[in-house]
C-alpha cells in the first residue's frame, strides 16, 4: 500500500511520503504536477522524507501574482513551502522547467539545499522581462488557448516519450498530467522559461550537483544538460558529474524509473560510479 498522501500548505498543494531521513524535494516540469512524480515515490526506498510539490499555478497551487515571474519568484514560494513543513534542507531534485526553479533556489538559499539534482535541464532563453516572446516560445500559450488543455496534452505528450508507440502506458502517463495544466499558470510559466537563465544560475550554485540525461530526449536535447552542467563546473573548478540514462526520453523518470532511481542515489552518494565517472570525462 502507497504511504504517498496528498496535502496542502499556504496555498500549495504537495505529495509526500513521510520518512525520519533527510528530505528530498522534486519540482515537475511546465506541462506536468506534481502526481507524474507518484510513482517514483512509491518506488524509492524507504526512510527519506518525500516532497514533490504542484509549482504555483498547477495541481490546484495558487498561482503567482506577477504575470511575468521569473525563476526566483518560483523558488521564493518554494522556500516558503519548505519553511511551514519545518525542512531545513533538502537534496533538490528538478526536472526539465523544475531544474530552473531548484537551481535558483539553490542560489537564492544555498545553505537550504544538500545536493542538486537536474535530469532533462530546460536552459531558458533569456529574453529580457516583458519583451516579446519568441515565436516557438508564445506558440505554446496560444496553442493551449485554441486546441483545450486535453488536445493540447494528446499532440504534445508522444514527443516526451522514447518510442511513444512501443510504450503507450508511459504515453498516456505523460497525456494524463499534461491535460490538467491551468492556462493562467502555464501562461505564467511560459513566461519564465522565456527569461530563464539556467547556465547563469548554475554559475551561482555553491552546493554539489549532478545531472541526468535522457539520451533519446528530443524536448530538451542534451546539450541544453550539458550547458548547465559546464556552468556548474567550471565556477567550481571540477567535472561536472552526469548520468545518461539509455532508450528513455525527456519523461525519464516515468519511462525508466528504476534506472532513474539508481541515478539518484548514485548522484546523491557522492561516489562515482563507473558509467557516471567516463560520462563526466566525456563533457
Amino acid at each position: 500500500m502507497s504511504g504517498v498522501q496528498e496535502n496542502s500548505s499556504g496555498g500549495i498543494t504537495y505529495l509526500e511520503r513521510p520518512g525520519p531521513g533527510p528530505a528530498m524535494v522534486f519540482l515537475h516540469g511546465i506541462g506536468s504536477n506534481a502526481s507524474s512524480f507518484r510513482p517514483l515515490l512509491d518506488l524509492l526506498p524507504g526512510g527519506m522524507r518525500l516532497i514533490a510539490w504542484n509549482a504555483p499555478g498547477y495541481g490546484g497551487s495558487r498561482p503567482l501574482t506577477a504575470n511575468w515571474p521569473e525563476a526566483g519568484d518560483y523558488a521564493t514560494a518554494l522556500a516558503g513551502l519548505l519553511d511551514r513543513l519545518g525542512i531545513g534542507s533538502a537534496t533538490i531534485v528538478g526536472h526539465s522547467l523544475g531544474t530552473l526553479i531548484g537551481a535558483a533556489f539553490a542560489a537564492h538559499h544555498p545553505r537550504r539545499v544538500d545536493r542538486l539534482i537536474l535530469a532533462s535541464c530546460a536552459c531558458g532563453y533569456r529574453v529580457p522581462k516583458g519583451s516579446k516572446l519568441p515565436g516557438n516560445v508564445g506558440s505554446r500559450i496560444e496553442e493551449l488557448e485554441l486546441q483545450g488543455p486535453e488536445t493540447f496534452a494528446a499532440e504534445r505528450a508522444p514527443r516526451l516519450v522514447f518510442e511513444p508507440r512501443l510504450n503507450p502506458g508511459i504515453v498516456a502517463q505523460v497525456r494524463h498530467a499534461m491535460s490538467q495544466v491551468d492556462r493562467g499558470g502555464y501562461a505564467q510559466a511560459v513566461r519564465m522559461l522565456a527569461s530563464g537563465d539556467l547556465p547563469g544560475l548554475m554559475g551561482r550554485v555553491r552546493a554539489e550537483a549532478g545531472f541526468i540525461i535522457g539520451i533519446n530526449d528530443r524536448v530538451t536535447p542534451e546539450q541544453q544538460t550539458l550547458d548547465a552542467a559546464l556552468a556548474w563546473g567550471r565556477a567550481h573548478g571540477t567535472t561536472p558529474r552526469i548520468i545518461r540514462i539509455d532508450q528513455a526520453g525527456h519523461a525519464v523518470y516515468l519511462q525508466k524509473p528504476q534506472d532513474f532511481i539508481e541515478a539518484l542515489a548514485t548522484l546523491g552518494s557522492g561516489t562515482p560510479d563507473t558509467d557516471s565517472a567516463k560520462t563526466g570525462r566525456q563533457t
